[in-house]
């Protein structure tokens, strides 16, 4: 039977509250590292190996990277992003796939909607139907396909966990982590996910987040390009209005957040937060992480508080406002 997250090691992160009466609660556990990367806080277990879902893309990003493509700006944003599929997103994943001399049908991804509200609309009333490069992953896959062509491997199969590609982006994963890999399932996107402790990922996360482009090391000089492309290109990552491209634009952290409740982030001074909500939501995970900071010294209160206010967080009834989803740690 394969390994889970005990319920024993979970701790409360967030409540839901309608009209002062506590309708939800979300538990989970999180890990604060300094800005030299030592351990600070742990809440609930932060040993059990998780699948950190979407927050792996900047490891797998740097696996591509490392493996030969060439990106920089917002194409090197969209290798790391879960993007809302609107038109200026897909224009840069078409872009990324045309200089690797490919097309939208070599991803490997699944059709999907934008997740942008007003593209999705569009694309409704235009007759339209789902699209692979719509696929909120397919900047990831897109970047896999042109790692594959800068070596010379198969694009054919570059999902399966045994090409040269996913195993040269598991070893990646492993120098970033310091750990082996726990074990690997398939993402929702169809690519490897490496499932790895939330100190593992934490400690990924810090390399990556205060990693220098003058390094002497090379991954190090790559994860610091990566990293500020993301920061100058904030509506790659995640689309306008949405959590991770908000935290980002105005607060300067690097940001990745990852289905079934999974976030890292790293302030501009090197603390670094990983968490996991239990219960699989992520409604409340980038106020969480955030919240961590503060209790770190990393961000200012007052700057957070006016981030928070543009989160979708407001709990409603009838239309109208009736309570907030916020942290309790």
């Amino acid at each position: 039977m394969a390994e889970t997250f005990p319920v024993t090691g979970a701790v409360e992160l967030a409540v839901v509250e309608r009209s002062g009466f506590v309708e939800s609660r979300h538990a989970g556990a999180a890990i604060v590292l300094d800005p030299d990367g030592v351990v600070q806080t742990t809440l609930g277990d932060v040993d059990t190996p998780i699948l950190p879902r979407s927050s792996l893309k900047p490891l797998q990003a740097l696996g591509c990277l490392t493996a030969g493509v060439t990106l920089d700006g917002e194409r090197l944003a969209l290798a790391t992003a879960s993007h809302a599929g609107t038109d200026r997103h897909v224009a840069v994943v078409r872009d990324i796939l045309h200089s690797a001399g490919l097309g939208e049908d070599d991803l490997g991804c699944p059709p999907s909607w934008p997740t942008d509200t007003a593209t999705r609309d569009e694309m409704v009333r235009e007759l339209g139907r789902p699209e692979r490069v719509r696929m909120n992953c397919s900047g990831k896959h897109a970047t896999m396909l042109a790692a594959c062509v800068a070596r010379g491997w198969d694009t054919a199969g570059y999902l399966d966990p045994e090409h040269p590609l996913q195993l040269h982006i598991r070893e990646v994963v492993e120098r970033l982590t310091g750990a082996k890999v726990a074990a690997t399932a398939v993402d929702g996107c169809g690519a490897p996910v490496h499932a790895m402790s939330l100190t593992a990922l934490a400690r990924a996360a810090h390399r990556i987040g205060t990693a220098s482009e003058r390094s002497p090391f090379g991954l190090h000089r790559l994860a610091g390009t990566l990293v500020r492309a993301v920061r100058e290109n904030p509506w790659a990552i995640d689309g306008p209005g949405r959590p991770d491209t908000i935290a980002i634009e105005r607060l300067g952290v690097f940001a990745k957040g990852g289905a079934e409740g999974v976030m890292i982030m790293t302030a501009p001074n090197g603390v670094t937060v990983a968490l996991k909500v239990l219960d699989g939501s992520g409604r409340a995970a980038t106020a969480i992480a955030l919240t961590l900071l503060v209790r770190a010294g990393a961000l200012t209160a007052a700057d957070v508080a006016g981030v928070i206010t543009q989160l979708p967080l407001t709990v409603t009834g009838g239309g109208n406002p009736v309570g907030l989803i916020r942290p309790t740690i």
